[in-house]
């Protein structure tokens, strides 16, 4: 479990004014490995308000505090990402993500790059969404023991 000081720490380095309720949305993002989406911010924190968390969100992305994913589910997931990461900045840093079609969890998968993809002329390449479908280890598990 990781200290009230870890949470401090990833705001601030990020130029980030720790209040209670970003330190609040924060903790809960770090609390398993998948991405989280606003939807299930909303659920986990029913005491903060929608605008608040969306918010927050917004300026954490701003700081690339965090990455968004739109792994096709209608909601936009959320990672925190390494102090070390500038994947706002960097389009070739880009890492890979997947998707459980089973129980609709994303998961970043930081070791493996997104390929470089060659435009034709002209074209000028804001960002890249590389999503990988299919079933995580858990679900996998399932159906195997089915």
């Amino acid at each position: 479990m990781k200290d009230e000081a870890y949470f401090v720490h990833k705001l601030e380095h990020r130029q980030i004014k720790p209040t209670a309720t970003r330190l609040l949305i924060l903790r809960q993002m770090c609390r398993g490995d998948e991405m989280v989406s606003l939807p299930e911010l909303e659920r986990l924190l029913p005491t903060v308000d929608k605008s608040t968390i969306s918010r927050s969100l917004t300026l954490f992305l701003i700081h690339g505090l965090i990455h968004a994913v739109d792994d096709g589910s209608g909601s936009l997931k959320y990672n925190i990402c390494p102090d070390d990461c500038e994947c706002k900045d960097v389009i070739d840093d880009e890492h890979t993500h997947f998707y459980c079609t089973n129980c609709h969890r994303t998961f970043c998968l930081t070791q493996i790059h997104v390929p470089v993809v060659n435009l034709p002329d002209g074209f000028i390449l804001h960002n890249i969404n590389y999503v990988l479908k299919g079933l995580c280890p858990e679900c996998s598990e399932k159906v195997k023991n089915e």
